[in-house]
C-alpha cells in the first residue's frame, strides 16, 4: 500500500482509481481533482476578470513565475497557468497531492487544458522549507490557508468535508507568510473569506475583494 493510500485509510478513507480517474472516497462521498469544469472559466473574455488574475498580475514580465505554496486540487494554479504564469505547485499532504498529480496527467491529454497544465509542476513537499531555499525569486506567491467554508454549495461541503479529515486548516500562519517573504517575490497574494482575519495580522498593500472570496495582495519592497 502506498504512502498516500495508507494515510487515507489511517482517517477512515479510500483512494480509489476507476476510468474517471483517482477519487478520495468515504462517508458516502467521493471527491476527485477536475479540471474539465473550469474550462468555462478559462475563456479569454472571463480569464480577465478572474479575481486572483487580477490580484496576481505583474507588469512588465513576459513569462511571470508564481508559487501555489498551498496547491490543495490545483484549481487557483490552474488559472494562472491559463493566464500565462508558469506555476510550481506545493502540496505536502501526500493523498491531496495524489489526486493533484492524477488530475494534472488527465488534463495533460485534453485540447482545451494541456497548454495551461504544461506551465505547472507539482512538488510533493513543504512549501515553507521550499520557499527558504529558494535561490530565484518568484514574481508572485500565492496562499490559500484552508478556512471553513460557509457556503450552502453541496459540492463544496463535500470537499472540504474531506479535506478537512486530511489536512487542517494553517496552525502557523507567521511561519508560511514570512517564508513566503523570504521567497522574495514581487507580490504575495493571500485568499481569504470576504470577512475574514488577515493572514498572521498582515496588512495588505491592496485587495481584491468579491462576493466569494477576498485576496489580499502584498507588494513586497525590491532591494
Amino acid at each position: 500500500m502506498t504512502e498516500a493510500s495508507e494515510l487515507a485509510a489511517s482517517v477512515g478513507l479510500e483512494l480509489c482509481a476507476d476510468d474517471g480517474g483517482l477519487a478520495l472516497v468515504g462517508d458516502g462521498m467521493a471527491l476527485r481533482a477536475d479540471f474539465t469544469r473550469m474550462l468555462p472559466r478559462l475563456r479569454p473574455d472571463r480569464l480577465a476578470r478572474e479575481l486572483l488574475v487580477r490580484a496576481a498580475r505583474v507588469r512588465g514580465v513576459a513569462a511571470p513565475v508564481a508559487i501555489d505554496a498551498t496547491a490543495g486540487l490545483g484549481e487557483d494554479s490552474l488559472l494562472l497557468a491559463a493566464a500565462g504564469f508558469s506555476v510550481r505547485l506545493y502540496e505536502r499532504d501526500p493523498v491531496i497531492a495524489a489526486l493533484l498529480c492524477d488530475a494534472l496527467g488527465r488534463a495533460a491529454d485534453l485540447p482545451g487544458l494541456a497548454d495551461a497544465v504544461s506551465r505547472m509542476e507539482l512538488f510533493e513537499e513543504d512549501s515553507i522549507a521550499a520557499m527558504h531555499a529558494m535561490d530565484v525569486p518568484p514574481d508572485v506567491v500565492l496562499l490559500d490557508p484552508m478556512f471553513p467554508e460557509r457556503t450552502k454549495s453541496a459540492e463544496v461541503k463535500k470537499k472540504f468535508q474531506l479535506l478537512h479529515r486530511l489536512e487542517r486548516p494553517c496552525d502557523d500562519e507567521f511561519a508560511l507568510l514570512d517564508a513566503a517573504r523570504a521567497a522574495r517575490p514581487r507580490k504575495i497574494v493571500v485568499k481569504r473569506p470576504p470577512k475574514g482575519p488577515l493572514l498572521a495580522g498582515a496588512k495588505p498593500s491592496y485587495q481584491v475583494i468579491g462576493k466569494a472570496v477576498r485576496y489580499d495582495v502584498i507588494v513586497v519592497p525590491q532591494s
